[in-house]
């Protein structure tokens, strides 16, 4: 089991986002209060500290909400989770709906670093129960589909 290292929200897509401690993920909508937020699959996105922790190795300084993800976890294995697997992220129930993306523009990491791990290991959910999540609440895989 992992937990909530930050819950991160911006006004507007491709921004970095900062960390607002807790937040509710409404159903079938996502993070309230975040640009990302709406009726499609990539309701919140995901990014563990770990991959965050790989740009830092590389020099730079950064922190969560820097990738523009919405929660950073620690003590998960994102990469091994499959499309359809469920998480439990605070009260919140999620589900896996794409793992990546694709970068149509170069953000200021990429730019900085030569490199962005969001593109790579970042990972998004849509909202299937609502609930509060906030800093320090536990990360649970409920189920492999």
């Amino acid at each position: 089991m992992g937990k909530v290292v930050a819950v991160n929200i911006s006004e507007k897509k491709g921004m970095r986002k900062k960390n607002i401690e807790r937040a509710y993920l409404r159903e079938n909508h996502g993070i309230e209060g975040d640009a990302h937020a709406g009726d499609w699959h990539r309701q919140v996105s995901l990014l563990a500290v770990e991959s965050i922790q790989k740009m830092r190795d590389l020099g730079l300084k950064v922190n969560p909400g820097d990738f523009a993800e919405n929660i950073t976890t620690e003590g998960v294995d994102l990469l091994s989770l499959s499309i359809g697997t469920k998480v439990k992220i605070g009260e919140a129930l999620t589900e896996v709906t794409q793992i990546g993306k694709v970068c149509h523009t170069r953000c200021a990491i990429y730019y900085q670093a030569g490199d962005c791990v969001m593109p790579r290991e970042g990972i998004f959910v849509k909202v299937l129960k609502g609930g509060e999540v906030k800093v320090g609440d536990p990360v649970e895989v409920i189920s492999h589909d």
